[in-house]
């Protein structure tokens, strides 16, 4: 079953899909990903557009995030992301760093693809538009974390490096997390070369080495490409790290298949928005 469940909105409200089954068994969880409509933004940034690195106009991004952040039912105040840079380190949000790069680039987490908290009230973001959102729920300790994980975050194994930082900031036990890998590209889409390639088979341990080319990767119709499952093999990061197979939703949303619901990097050539995970935990 889909984990990313379209939500129902009123006329002008930031479109947006949620992970409904853990909304429902977690009532004090927010958590989801955005389309591209019900935003303030021009063409080729039309209309939700989140991010401030990508030539909008800043003061249409922040309107952008600010309706979002209410839609939610979260402060503005809330808003704490990161800037990404495709690399593994992982920040730790207390109340003192709520709110952290909802203006400007330069207050956000430096050179930053992860976040955690266990502090209620902090909205956790992140931004796409192809890469692979990863989001992470400790439901004993209260914890919630996200990733953004592209194919330079997917090999260095992003998604371990916020399952050990878990355990080291809250006493996370592996088992007990609950994860999610959210619309992002597909394999029917994500053509790599083989430098791409001779990463993803250096963290693959030799007994799924099968399992890599039936699942993760399968030849492409071009001589020395490959088509790459980021989705797949992000899940295998996760079970390496202890994560419990039946504690992993994964999406089959394709990002560039669907661009008439979410803005692709790759589909659209590079100029295009980009869409914003969120996760946090109401304040009771």
């Amino acid at each position: 079953m889909e984990p990313f469940v379209r939500v129902n909105i009123k006329d002008g409200e930031p479109e947006r899909l949620s992970i409904r089954s853990w909304e429902e068994a977690f009532p004090e969880l927010s958590v989801g990903f955005t389309g591209r409509g019900g935003g303030a933004g021009a063409s080729p940034y039309d209309s939700l557009n989140l991010a401030l690195h990508v030539g909008d106009d800043p003061n249409v991004v922040i309107a952008n995030r600010a309706k979002l952040a209410e839609s939610l039912g979260f402060s503005f105040e809330a808003w704490t992301c990161g800037e990404q840079v495709h690399d593994t380190r992982v920040g730790v949000v207390g109340a003192e760093q709520r709110g952290r790069g909802r203006l400007d680039r330069t207050s956000s987490f430096e050179d930053t693809d992860g976040l955690i908290t266990n502090v209620p009230g902090v909205l956790l973001t992140s931004f796409y538009a192809d890469c692979v959102p990863l989001y992470f729920f400790d439901p004993v300790h209260h914890a919630v974390g996200l990733a953004h994980a592209g194919w330079k975050g997917t090999v260095q194994q992003i998604a371990s490096q916020m399952v050990m930082k878990m355990e080291e900031a809250y006493g996370s036990r592996p088992d007990e997390i609950r994860t999610a890998i959210g619309p992002s590209i597909g394999d029917c889409c994500y053509e790599v070369d083989e430098h791409v390639m001779s990463r993803v088979r250096s963290i693959v341990p030799e007994h799924s080495q099968r399992e890599l080319e039936e699942k993760v990767a399968s030849a492409s119709v071009n001589t020395g490409k490959s088509m790459l499952n980021l989705k797949e093999l992000n899940r295998i990061i996760m079970i390496k790290a202890g994560i419990l197979p039946s504690h992993i939703e994964c999406t089959s949303w394709c990002t560039s298949c669907s661009t008439d619901v979410f803005f692709s990097y790759r589909k659209e050539n590079g100029i295009t928005g980009r869409m914003a995970s969120w996760i946090g935990m109401k304040e009771r």
